[in-house]
């Protein structure tokens, strides 16, 4: 994982954590033990989801780096679906309070998809990767960049 991979990744699981984090406490006052189990679910399952799918994302763009954009848009459709599923599969669960359940892994969302954007805009992220020169060996004779145009156009002749 680059390292710009694992900031954006630090900087959006850190605030999603933080928000489930109260989310847990105000669901534990308002609802109790079972409220409180509820938010903190729906906070680890936003943070399962939405990190498995950056590490997915900048798997795909390393490797096909034209196909970002539109990997990108089905990520996020097959995420939101995703939720829905979990939503519906926990609907009438008896392990947790349903409602901060599903509070929680909304708020969770929201705060994940603003801390990815604010993450992302604050990345100074190249747009060119550059091309590293290769650093001539002790002693050989290597010419300078001037040298190898001047050479290629004939303007030494």
């Amino acid at each position: 994982m680059q390292p710009n991979d694992a900031r954006m990744l630090l900087y959006s699981a850190v605030p999603t954590a933080l928000a489930g984090a109260v989310g847990a406490a105000v669901s534990a006052a308002l609802a109790g033990g079972k409220g409180a189990i509820g938010a903190a679910a729906g906070s680890v399952v936003v943070i399962l989801f939405m990190g498995m799918g950056l590490f997915a994302l900048q798997k795909v763009a390393k490797s096909f780096p034209h196909l970002f954009q539109a990997m990108g848009l089905l990520l996020y459709t097959t995420q939101i679906l995703l939720l829905a599923v979990v939503l519906a599969v926990f609907k009438d669960t008896t392990l947790f309070n349903t409602q901060a359940f599903g509070l929680s892994l909304l708020g969770a969302t929201l705060v994940w998809i603003a801390a990815q954007a604010r993450a992302h805009m604050k990345a100074k992220i190249l747009y060119v990767e550059p091309e590293s020169s290769p650093t001539p060996a002790a002693g050989t004779d290597e010419k300078s960049d001037a040298q190898v145009k001047a050479a290629a156009t004939g303007a030494n002749s």
